[in-house]
């Protein structure tokens, strides 16, 4: 597989259908994003003689995640008239579909390479479809969604779920982590740095506004990757918030974010139907 990932993006490189392909390398034994371009190209048909061999030793995307959707996105509002290519896990995948759905990137200036999870960390992370459709190599389709976060809760007396959020969200720091980490995060304006609504310098943030605030911009754009949950350092579930808000979504509207043929948010409906890339 690394290979054989290697080989692909020397050849999409070298071939001119990318100008450039957002992934990982390896850095001082950690994984890190990098832009690669057409001056890494003979680097990469040279890996087997050790050049760098170091840096492209983790190619493939592996425990350690990154928004690399995110980091998409930033590159290619930078240089709009180019075309990238993106190493995509399932959940990556599903937030590029998704940036697609809300014109966030150009879907002709795309070229996805989708990266199969291995089995135990598609349970660990109990992804939802951890097969991507862009895969490429060919691998069985398996749904591992393990709901059992929200059948807990869910089975809660009302007055007993109220008093768990409340304490969960009370260890909230308010650090933003959730929101910086998450790669469908990207209005120009954060609702959750304006004064009315999240009063500054009041750590925990006043119940339950932040929190609610944020689930109310995930609905419609939650793909299920899970990053705000890793980013948070206080370990609130705030991924089972989402969850909901996407369960419900799908349930109502038959509409999932991140779906390739997912179709238009349903809370796009009473507007012109764009997010106009800035």
């Amino acid at each position: 597989m690394r290979e054989l990932l290697k080989t692909r993006v020397a050849e999409m490189l070298r071939e001119g259908r990318v100008d450039g392909v957002v992934g990982l390398i390896e850095s001082h034994g950690e994984p890190l994003p990098y832009l690669f371009t057409a001056d890494d190209t003979a680097a990469l048909e040279r890996i087997s003689t050790g050049e760098l061999q170091g840096r492209l030793a983790e190619l493939i995307p592996g425990v350690v995640r990154y928004p690399l959707g995110k980091i998409l996105t930033a590159v290619a509002r930078k240089h709009p008239d180019k075309r990238f290519g993106v190493m995509c896990r399932a959940c990556d995948e599903r937030v590029v579909f998704g940036l697609f759905q809300n014109l966030q990137l150009d879907p002709d200036k795309v070229e996805i390479l989708g990266l199969p999870c291995k089995e135990e960390l598609a349970r660990a992370c109990s992804c939802p479809a951890p097969a991507p459709r862009s895969a490429i190599v060919d691998q069985p389709s398996r749904e591992a969604w393990d709901r059992a976060d929200l059948e807990r809760i869910d089975a809660m007396a009302l007055d007993e779920r109220f008093a768990f959020w409340v304490e969960e969200l009370g260890r909230c720091i308010k650090c933003y982590g959730c929101r910086n980490a998450c790669p469908v995060c990207f209005c120009d304006v954060c609702t959750l740095q304006d004064d009315g609504l999240v009063k500054k310098g009041e750590i925990p943030a006043e119940l339950p506004a932040f929190q609610l605030t944020r689930a109310w911009h995930m609905v419609g754009r939650c793909v299920d990757c899970g990053l705000c949950q890793e980013a948070c350092p206080m370990d609130i579930p705030i991924r089972t918030i989402y969850r909901k808000v996407r369960s419900i979504v799908g349930e109502l509207f038959d509409y999932f974010p991140g779906e390739r043929d997912g179709g238009k948010s349903p809370l796009e409906q009473l507007g012109d139907g764009s997010f106009p890339i800035q």
